[in-house]
């Protein structure tokens, strides 16, 4: 039963527990003392048995035993123990079942050279000897185990410390090499076989054992849908139609181990700004192509780029613009743009005609300051302050162009004196304009009808300029709240044709301003009228500002102030908190297979609605204090409406009476049904069509011709004739 047991338990780890107890159940029936394993063989400094039985009294006892010379067998097991290299330790895990510790009480490490000291291994094979376990009740042996010892010594690197650790490189700039087990420095390493620094002694301890895989240096063998791997024997169907011919190099795990030029990094920062390549100048200029002096650098003016300021740069031929630009001074400049002299700005700009223009500088004294500063504070001067002489507050740039060259170039430089108290906050402005002749180069939103997502062009009528009937730009903007989305600080925006859009801010109302219902009604009016200055539009995308042909007025629909309002306290009635803005446009025609289109009316009108003062939620303090505020919509929006065009000719009376053969206002089409021969078929040409559909029916007849039917018919009329 014993020797089944064992067998059982030889077989595999995963049943070492149940052996455990079925040999424990074996021995407590029995009422004997066993060893399990009954052979064990130790290949480290410790090593662990089971003892199972009545272990009551029981004594353990190690001798080193050896073979005789004679039989070759081991004498029997004895209770007399001699002084081992080990030590016996024993745990009670059970009633009936002891764990052993059997620890060997020695050095591993591998004796240097010229060593005296004896707690050492003289060579790499350190401890081979084998011991017997007894457990004796008093002089009586009662179970005996044998444990084969064969331990090697542990090899540890020669320097200590940080010293042993491998610096590894930057991949992306030198490889790491064809070992990558190889992790300590002038070391051997376990397992590695493809580490240089490992000896033919220290190769033999890990010769069989060596990590396998390219992270232990050994190439990936190569898979079945090679070519070169399949034989004739045990090739599949497919083969060899879809095998791949490819190197052996060619392998998933080509890219751990990168090969190449050994690139020394340079020292930076990981942000840096990209060097710009020299401008390249052009012979002559386009829409928007850039600007550049007499010395092939750019004609650069201080604008905005991506909602900030820049300094420097570049102006673009025939791009209007006009920017404000925020600075806190706390004390007084003395570089560009804030202080520029007159040599700084009378620049030679490339005109695009092979010759030059120099700017001309006109310089403008601002009196008035309150545009410019918005601490008004910080105007008045006084002992302890610090004034700032002639700073630049303005530059504003006119460009005289014809054709692809500029003609000349005017500048109108505002400066100041601006007294700094502590600090302020300077407002400077930039603008170009490029003038053809007397006029504006404006962009145009298409040739001639508008395009979408083109600006909608207004107009105002020029009272400064002598020729009668001249229109000026502008255009209709919509709110464009930013920060806050408070109407002090939004800005606005141009509506673009085709797009209905919608867009509002905030306004700050207090209980008090609810007791001047016509003062509000008046400031929500103004604050309209800012955003459409306008009293035209235009009918094209290319109008003509002196042709008034071109332009429409808009319509402005007026609140009826004969409406009585029935104002209370702490409410108003009929606040135009709404604009609406209704375009009628419609197509009048195609250019190049592009719809142009043309607006016909423009009509602008208000919602008005009541303003009262929220204190639900229990937040009644807008309601108690008079000047605490809440937050009210101001709202404008734009709708375009597509004007429809009937280009068919008029219905006959037998149409407008009977719907039944009426593609359009019928359900079922029966002309459909002859697709593609009737002319419902758009897809091409009726002659085509037409022509097609009849080689289908040509090709029909003659398939029913000489098909399987008629050749039974006719089999039929033979066999009935004879």
């Amino acid at each position: 039963m014993a020797n089944e047991a064992d067998l059982f338990c030889s077989s595999s780890f995963s049943r070492q527990i149940i052996c455990v107890l079925l040999l424990f159940s074996l021995a407590h029936a029995q009422n004997v003392v066993v060893f399990r394993p009954s052979y064990l063989t130790a290949t480290g400094p410790v090593a662990s048995v089971f003892l199972l039985g009545n272990t009551s009294g029981v004594s353990l006892t190690l001798r080193t035993v050896s073979p005789s010379n004679t039989t070759g067998s081991i004498g029997p097991p004895s209770c007399v123990g001699e002084e081992t290299q080990w030590l016996i330790t024993s745990e009670q895990v059970a009633k009936t079942a002891v764990r052993v510790h059997l620890k060997l009480e020695k050095s591993l490490r591998l004796c240097g050279e010229n060593e005296t000291d004896t707690d050492c291994c003289p060579q790499p094979l350190c401890v081979l000897e084998t011991l017997q376990l007894s457990a004796c009740v008093g002089e009586a042996p009662q179970a005996s185990l044998l444990v084969q010892a064969k331990i090697y010594a542990r090899l540890f690197p020669t320097n200590t410390g940080s010293d042993n650790k491998t610096v590894i490189p930057n991949q992306v700039h030198q490889p790491l090499g064809p070992c990558p087990c190889d992790l300590t420095l002038k070391a051997c390493d376990i397992r590695c076989c493809c580490d240089k620094d490992c000896s033919l002694e220290e190769l033999k301890l890990f010769a069989s054992h060596c990590l396998p895989g390219p992270f232990g240096g050994q190439v990936s063998p190569a898979p079945d849908y090679q070519c070169s791997v399949q034989s004739t024997e045990n090739s599949p169907d497919w083969f060899p139609f879809l095998c791949v011919h490819s190197p052996p190099e060619n392998n998933p795990y080509l890219g751990l181990f990168y090969q190449g030029d050994t690139i020394t990094p340079k020292p930076g920062p990981t942000f840096q700004g990209p060097v710009l390549s020299a401008p390249v100048p052009v012979n002559v200029y386009f829409q928007e192509s850039p600007i550049f002096t007499l010395n092939d650098q750019y004609f650069t003016i201080p604008q905005k780029v991506l909602g900030h300021c820049v300094n420097s740069a570049p102006v673009a031929f025939l791009k209007n613009f006009n920017v404000k630009c925020v600075t806190q001074l706390r004390t007084c400049p003395d570089g560009s743009p804030l202080k520029t002299s007159l040599m700084d700005l009378r620049i030679n700009v490339k005109n695009g005609q092979g010759g030059y223009a120099t700017v001309d500088v006109d310089d403008e004294v601002a009196t008035d300051l309150s545009q410019f500063i918005s601490n008004k504070d910080a105007v008045a001067s006084s002992d302890n302050t610090l004034v700032c002489q002639n700073l630049t507050l303005a530059l504003d740039y006119k460009f005289y162009w014809k054709g692809n060259g500029i003609t000349s170039i005017t500048l109108t430089r505002t400066v100041g004196s601006v007294t700094l108290n502590g600090g302020v906050v300077l407002t400077t402005r930039y603008s170009a304009i490029f003038l053809n002749g007397e006029f504006t180069g404006e962009h145009n939103s298409g040739n001639p009808g508008y395009q979408v997502r083109q600006r909608v062009i207004a107009g105002i009528a020029d009272t400064l300029d002598n020729n009668t009937g001249s229109i000026q730009r502008t255009t209709i903007n919509l709110w464009k709240p930013v920060s806050d989305g408070l109407c002090s600080t939004s800005d606005k925006r141009p509506i673009l044709f085709g797009e209905n859009a919608t867009s509002g801010c905030l306004l700050p109302i207090s209980q008090q301003n609810l007791t001047q219902c016509n003062l509000l009604r008046e400031a929500i009016t103004s604050l309209h009228e800012t955003l459409t200055t306008a009293t035209y539009v235009s009918r094209y995308g290319n109008p003509d500002p002196r042709t008034l042909a071109d332009w429409i007025n808009i319509t402005y629909v007026t609140l009826n102030s004969s409406m009585p309002m029935e104002d209370t306290t702490g409410s108003c009635y009929g606040i135009p908190s709404h604009q609406h803005i209704y375009v009628w446009s419609f197509i009048s025609g195609v250019v190049q297979g592009i719809p142009q289109r043309d607006i016909r009316a423009l009509q602008i009108s208000y919602s008005l609605s009541t303003w009262a003062m929220d204190c639900g939620g229990g937040d009644v303090s807008p309601c108690m204090d008079p000047v605490e505020t809440q937050l009210f919509p101001i709202t404008s929006s734009v709708t375009f409406i597509d004007i429809p065009i009937n280009t068919e000719p008029p219905k006959t009376r037998f149409q407008i009476n009977f719907t039944e053969y009426d593609c359009n206002r019928n359900d079922v089409c029966w002309p459909e049904l002859a697709f593609p021969i009737t002319k419902y078929y758009k897809g091409e040409p009726y002659s085509q069509s037409l022509a097609k559909g009849l080689i289908l029916v040509f090709f029909f007849i003659t398939a029913s011709v000489l098909g399987t039917p008629w050749r039974q018919i006719r089999q039929a009329w033979y066999t009935a004739c004879l």
